[in-house]
């Protein structure tokens, strides 16, 4: 088979979902494609027997065919296929998660590292809901790993941090989820009432995973959609999708929930920027654009502290000499210092920040991008 041309995804390709064995269905997408895999892999579960109640009603498990392996050997080159497909597949700076729980994410984490991905994050997803422990032998079983890594160790992947802090009640998220199981109108049940798929993910799972590592118009790789949950968070937060799936029970579930799903306002799915992602604008451009004049005094907020602006750029208060964010920290007597925040300008009579005057510049920028 010819691969395709880098980067090469045909609009026949993209939000799709694909009926067949995942590992070769990978291998016609071609390199270098995808932004973000999202993985919910078959975990080995091992269940040779029933699981019972205490009443004696029994469990329902994960018992399918797609989750058996022979042995551990089996699983790993299997887990190993998988993975080196979509180590081909991402982009240069792409980025994979996968989720497991402990029957298989130590084994799928030795094989991510062999591969050379660069691991950012293991995340535990604390299930506010889980299933309780009928034997009463062990601990519940109350949370799942996922791991989050990206293609090589020099990636610049994308994580949108004020996203995240603000979906947190602007406080930095942290690497534990508590989030629940899907349940009430959420979890597919056939015409039995019976769950559709064992091991259907909730959407706030992927809605955080999805928005923290991907922009708009991102293109998602599910190598094992299932009920689709991945594909309609995906439409759903304007990214295109491609998800493969091998059970055509669950594929036409998964084609109605996305159908279901409208295609958003591209206002709506904008999100705050990361400060580190804006147009760098040092000191000096404000000087050279004539928006604060050589000589000109800066001021801090109560206007104790003054200094001089200085042709190249650096400004001067009394004997010392040097940038913005070094002067303002010799004047608190820290080790670092906001300088666009800490200096101000007198306007119109008015003390204002020189971070507006930055603003200016980058609007200016933007607008010519």
């Amino acid at each position: 088979m010819l691969k395709k041309n880098i980067n090469e995804l045909s609009l026949a390709q993209v939000n799709k979902v694909i009926n067949g064995d995942c590992i070769q269905e990978m291998k016609t997408l071609p390199d270098n494609s995808i932004d973000l895999i999202f993985a919910d892999p078959p975990y080995n579960l091992q269940l040779n027997e029933t699981l019972y109640r205490p009443d004696y009603t029994a469990v329902d498990a994960v018992t399918d065919d797609w989750d058996k392996f022979k042995n551990f050997q089996c699983y790993d080159d299997f887990t190993n296929k998988w993975l080196k497909e979509c180590k081909r597949l991402l982009k240069p700076n792409g980025c994979l998660w996968v989720v497991g729980s402990y029957h298989n994410i130590y084994r799928m984490g030795n094989i991510i590292q062999n591969l050379d991905f660069w691991i950012l994050n293991d995340i535990i997803w604390a299930k506010t809901n889980p299933m309780p422990n009928f034997r009463g032998r062990r601990f519940t079983n109350a949370h799942e790993t996922l791991i989050w890594a990206t293609k090589t160790k020099t990636s610049r992947y994308r994580f949108n941090y004020d996203a995240m802090k603000s979906l947190n009640g602007e406080m930095q998220m942290r690497s534990d989820w508590n989030i629940p199981i899907c349940n009430g109108k959420e979890r597919l049940k056939d015409e039995n009432g019976v769950k559709l798929h064992p091991t259907q993910k909730p959407e706030a799972l992927l809605h955080r995973i999805i928005l923290s590592s991907t922009d708009p118009q991102a293109i998602i790789l599910d190598p094992f959609l299932g009920s689709g949950t991945s594909a309609v968070v995906a439409k759903r937060l304007g990214r295109r999708w491609i998800g493969i799936e091998s059970e055509k029970k669950y594929i036409s579930a998964a084609k109605k929930r996305i159908d279901n799903i409208n295609s958003p306002n591209s206002i709506a799915i904008d999100i705050k920027s990361t400060k580190r992602d804006q147009i760098r604008v040092p000191f000096g451009i404000l000087v050279e654009r004539g928006l604060i004049q050589i000589g000109e005094k800066l001021y801090c907020s109560k206007q104790k502290n003054i200094a001089i602006v200085k042709a190249d750029g650096s400004i001067q208060s009394c004997d010392i000499v040097g940038s913005i964010h070094k002067i303002g920290a010799h004047h608190q007597g820290t080790e670092s210092c906001n300088g666009w925040t800490y200096w101000h300008i007198i306007k119109d009579n008015n003390l204002l920040p020189i971070d507006t005057l930055r603003e200016e510049i980058r609007s200016g920028l933007n607008s010519l991008s």
